[in-house]
């Protein structure tokens, strides 16, 4: 009689020849008909016919390019959640993961085509805005490091297996994972980017554009590295779903082009199967490794800057602690002074300590050194490499003042000589200001071909300086030139909290036409030279140039004539002294006279 077979044997028995990619999928409650249908339902999300698709598209380039320009968080999210990429990206890391060279053409040419419409709008859109800002949305996205690797590492993790597993956590999975890769914002700023070249200025807006490019390029290699692995770990490319995969792209008109159109091309037989498995691994670990290179030297300019940060955070520290425990108080324990402000800057190994304190009682050269001595000692650096610079407003102490009230009443003498004293004393602490911006201001040289105009410094109520610099040029300054002003500013100022701002004067050539034979101002000219009357006015270390012409048949001195009539207009309408503007008559040989502006040799520093 034949054995009969135990039936949990058998089970074992199939449970043993199972490999670990089934086990997983199983474990997940992935079976071959659910990979069926993952399989289908990826292949549909890269069709190129989907209405749908392209106007999820379109609204979420134009939600996500206005959130940038608005600098909205919550309208970005709302792009974010709304864009449709991760259907064709998860679908191309489905294509190399079973080897399917039509769904992978499918994929490549939805990514594309989507890409090129999202740039383009978003460059439409920018033409369209009558401001153009470069917003702190749009700033963080035009600096990718490692760490945005890694979060699109794990997000397209989470996406493939939100993908794959049970409808129950797909809804809280999916928005989340939009929300974690953003992959429209980078591309809007990619347009934002070209927009701005295009518009404003050629070199900021390719900086912005190659930085938002780089960060949507490491979101998509890094979600379509993760789906290929989470599909392979699962076996969803198995022998019966790559068949029911064929059958269905047979009958799937647009699958069926795409097929026709590879078999015409002059592929060799070997890449038309998309390679083995590792080689197609290989191929985007590869581009991980090409992409992690300015990703890397980002992320360590970045950690540079946090330990800079946390460095100057300790020395703040010690500093203030410092102050308060060995010179806030008289030797009887009375308050001696209130520390307003304490700034520092660290650079190339000297530490610059910059304090504000309201005092009763000045202090001395000895204490100042004991001071700078005390701190060096603290944070580990010699005595030669601390600078302090101790700004001293004189105060007195409440009952000195109620003191002085009482004698102000009975010895009006006394009142107005401590009047005058505290005139002096206020008038000191002015010119010792102006003193110092001078002093830090001094030298200030601007780029090439910028040319500074004049800077003007105020304070806040916290007495933090606001230095505004205006310069004239033909183009704006590089936004990193700027920053490094910036930072130079500050570092003079010994502030890090000091505020920098610019301010551009066109330096261009503005034509005035005249009549022939005539010199009068027409109200064309007159718009022209108002507009450079008020830069003039303004900016007294700004010169004008005039050069004059006239045509061969026109009568002998109405060349001088015209530029004449010009100074004459800047003198009577906006006060311009005429030897501020030079005349250079006979000029050209046409009807019409060229003003321009430049910096004047002779005139004065700015103060």
């Amino acid at each position: 009689m034949a054995e009969q077979l135990n039936p949990p044997a058998i089970e074992a028995g199939v449970s043993r020849r199972m490999s670990v990619r089934d086990r997983l999928a199983i474990s997940l409650g992935v079976s071959e008909e659910k990979k069926e249908e993952i399989y289908l339902q990826v292949s549909l999300s890269a069709s190129l016919r989907d209405v749908s698709y392209w106007l999820q598209v379109f609204f979420a380039a134009g939600i996500a390019t206005l959130g940038l320009v608005l600098n909205s968080p919550a309208v970005i999210i709302g792009a974010m959640l709304i864009s449709p990429l991760m259907g064709p990206i998860l679908a191309s890391g489905l294509a190399l993961a079973a080897g399917d060279l039509v769904l992978g053409a499918r994929a490549f040419a939805n990514l594309a085509l989507s890409c090129l419409v999202a740039v383009i709008f978003a460059v439409l859109l920018v033409a369209l805005l009558p401001f153009k800002e470069v917003t702190a949305e749009i700033a963080a996205r035009t600096q990718p490091n490692t760490l945005d690797l890694v979060i699109a590492l794990f997000s397209g993790a989470v996406g493939s297996v939100a993908t794959c597993k049970e409808v129950k956590g797909v809804v809280t999975s999916i928005p989340g994972v939009a929300i974690a890769v953003a992959l429209m914002p980078p591309l809007c700023v990619v347009g934002y980017g070209v927009g701005i070249a295009l518009s404003v200025n050629l070199e900021d807006g390719v900086r912005l554009a190659r930085g938002g490019g780089l960060l949507f390029l490491t979101n998509l290699v890094a979600i379509i590295f993760m789906a290929m692995v989470v599909f392979v770990a699962l076996h969803v490319d198995t022998a019966r779903v790559k068949e029911r995969a064929r059958e269905w792209q047979h009958g799937d008109a647009e699958s069926a082009w795409v097929r026709s159109l590879i078999v015409k091309l002059p592929i060799p037989d070997r890449l038309r199967t998309v390679g083995s498995l590792p080689g197609r691994f290989v191929v985007i670990v590869v581009t991980i490794l090409l992409i992690l290179v300015p990703l890397t030297q980002s992320f360590v300019q970045l950690r540079q800057e946090i330990t800079r940060q946390q460095q100057e955070n300790r020395f703040r520290r010690a500093a203030t602690e410092l102050w308060e425990q060995n010179f806030s108080r008289l030797p009887n324990g009375e308050p001696r002074c209130y520390l307003g402000q304490l700034s520092l800057l660290d650079r190339e190994g000297k530490l610059a300590l910059l304090l504000r304190v309201f005092t009763i009682k000045p202090y001395t050269a000895e204490e100042k050194t004991e001071y700078t001595r005390l701190v060096a000692e603290r944070v580990g650096r010699p005595a030669q490499a601390v600078v302090l610079r101790l700004i001293e407003i004189p105060t007195v102490s409440s009952e000195l003042l109620a003191k002085a009230r009482e004698d102000a009443r009975s010895e009006p003498v006394v009142k107005n000589e401590s009047r005058v004293e505290e005139v002096l004393t206020l008038a000191q602490m002015q010119a010792n200001y102006a003193q110092v911006v001078e002093t830090a201001l001094a030298d200030l040289s601007l780029p090439a071909p910028a040319t500074l105009i004049t800077r003007e410094v105020t304070t806040d109520a916290d007495s933090v300086p606001e230095v505004k610099i205006v310069y004239l040029s033909e183009r704006d300054i590089e936004a990193d030139a700027l920053g490094l002003i910036a930072e130079l500013v500050r570092a003079r100022f010994e502030n890090p909290q000091a505020r920098v701002s610019f301010e551009r004067i066109a330096a261009s050539t503005n034509l005035l036409a005249f009549a022939r034979n005539r010199a009068e101002i027409t109200p064309a000219v007159t718009e022209t030279l108002d507009r450079m009357g008020r830069q003039l006015q303004k900016y007294q270390s700004l010169r004008a140039e005039v050069a004059a012409g006239a045509d061969k048949s026109e009568r002998e001195g109405v060349a001088e004539e015209r530029a004449r009539a010009v100074v004459e207009h800047l003198s009577a309408q906006w006060q311009v002294a005429p030897e501020r503007v030079d005349i250079k008559p006979d000029a050209l040989d046409k009807r019409e006279a060229i003003l321009t502006v430049r910096v004047g040799e002779s005139e004065a520093p700015p103060q």
